[in-house]
């Protein structure tokens, strides 16, 4: 997938939209706001998006995981972040989707 081809800075800021309406001690999966923009295969691109966002701003992207609630490989201070803001997590280091999911977006 030529991923220059799918994204631009339209799209980017659609989703990063997104990521700033998320409350502190929420989060939402890649897929969520995937689904949110109609593109619902598109999760991954969510995440690329993600970890480009220093270029288009300061946004929470520490409140965006994946669908079992793992943090982004190589944020380390993601799950501080997480927990700063009272979310909690299970024994698995998963935040914990029943408690903290955002289920309002859109």
């Amino acid at each position: 997938m030529d991923i220059n081809r799918i994204m631009n800075d339209d799209l980017a800021y659609a989703i990063l939209a997104i990521v700033s309406e998320i409350p502190e001690g929420k989060v939402l999966t890649y897929g969520q706001i995937a689904k949110a923009l109609g593109r619902e295969k598109n999760a991954r691109l969510v995440g690329t998006v993600m970890s480009h966002a220093s270029y288009y701003g300061n946004y929470p992207c520490h409140r965006v995981v994946n669908h079992q609630g793992r943090t982004a490989p190589g944020f380390d201070r993601q799950k501080e972040l997480l927990e700063r803001e009272g979310v909690t997590f299970k024994e698995n280091d998963c935040v914990d989707l029943k408690k903290h999911r955002w289920d309002e977006i859109g």
